[in-house]
């Protein structure tokens, strides 16, 4: 799906995060990360890679001069979050990997929000395109997994190295669960895609909504951008209910049709709110200074009928 020259699959998509950087970080190495990255990331870079004296900085990847002026003698890799959970902040896939080409750092992508079929981070130059399989790949809540493709052989070596060497393999059940899952992937995409740009145009104009962010959007900040690089907008977005924190728990509260669950990708359609749940372990500076906001709601939309849907979020906002 990626044209890769191989994949890794691992055993959740955490594993495959942490082998991408156990395979090419050493003690005194230094790592760029996207600022807005899964919670998991975070806290494994700054909770578990520091003690082992890799040197972090998390850099707006939005921005491919951030991370050109970032870059140092002992940059060894840059961990690009595209787009990013959970505010959808979005990266230039292809600059930042001249950028990265250009030091001799590789260059790895999490994918995990669009999936190979709406992107393809190998063909626009990047070296590793990594995939939490929990979400879309498997997309029925089924199973954990991840998977890491590899632009070259020489690539897959290295990473495969640390699968085999940590014993973070994907079980056998699960990767044929995973495929079984990939066969209805295009179907999927397309219709929970379709469902999001409804749901999406149906909470802009709302008086109880501050804002919305959805890559499909004319407002979004990086449409361009997001129109060049990927085929499709993806099935994610999140809305600022007005009234912060205890407006977003209301929210939780009084949905109904939409289950609370801090997953994503799967054909129900799930909400969640990042400042309690997903982000729950990022400090609240650190949160507020990347956009996580109190009364931010990520909504992962499945393949239930769109009108249902937006039926239920205007029920909820009601009671707001």
């Amino acid at each position: 799906l990626e044209g890769g020259a191989a994949c890794a699959a691992f055993g959740t998509g955490m594993a495959a995060i942490s082998g991408v950087m156990l395979a090419f970080l050493n003690a005194g190495d230094h790592v760029i990360i996207s600022d807005v990255a899964y919670g998991g990331t975070y806290r494994f870079s700054t909770q578990v890679l520091k003690r082992f004296g890799v040197e972090l900085t998390f850099a707006d990847t939005a921005n491919a001069e951030s991370v050109r002026a970032a870059v140092r003698d002992n940059t060894r890799l840059i961990l690009t979050e595209t787009p990013a959970n959970p505010t959808m902040k979005t990266s230039d896939i292809a600059a930042i990997s001249e950028v990265a080409r250009a030091a001799g750092i590789v260059h790895a992508v999490d994918n995990t929000f669009l999936t190979p079929y709406f992107q393809r981070p190998l063909e626009l130059g990047a070296d590793l395109s990594i995939h939490s399989t929990t979400k879309y790949m498997d997309g029925h809540n089924a199973t954990v997994g991840g998977a890491v493709i590899s632009r070259t052989a020489e690539l897959h070596e290295k990473v495969a190295f640390i699968q085999n060497s940590t014993g973070s393999i994907m079980a056998p059940m699960t990767a044929w669960l995973t495929l079984q899952g990939c066969k209805t992937l295009s179907l999927r995409m397309d219709r929970q895609s379709a469902n999001a740009m409804a749901i999406a145009e149906f909470l802009e104009p709302h008086p109880k909504v501050a804002q919305v962010c959805y890559p499909g959007l004319e407002s979004f900040d990086k449409h361009e951008l997001a129109k060049r690089q990927a085929s499709g907008f993806g099935a994610m977005l999140w809305f600022e209910v007005k009234g912060g924190l205890e407006a977003g728990k209301r929210l939780m509260d009084n949905i109904e049709l939409w289950t609370l669950a801090e997953n994503l990708g799967s054909v129900e359609s799930l909400i969640t709110h990042p400042v309690t749940m997903t982000h729950a372990a990022v400090e609240k500076a650190e949160r507020e200074r990347v956009g996580i906001i109190d009364g931010l709601v990520r909504l992962s939309v499945g393949l239930e009928d769109a009108e249902d849907l937006i039926a239920a979020l205007e029920k909820a906002l009601d009671q707001v």
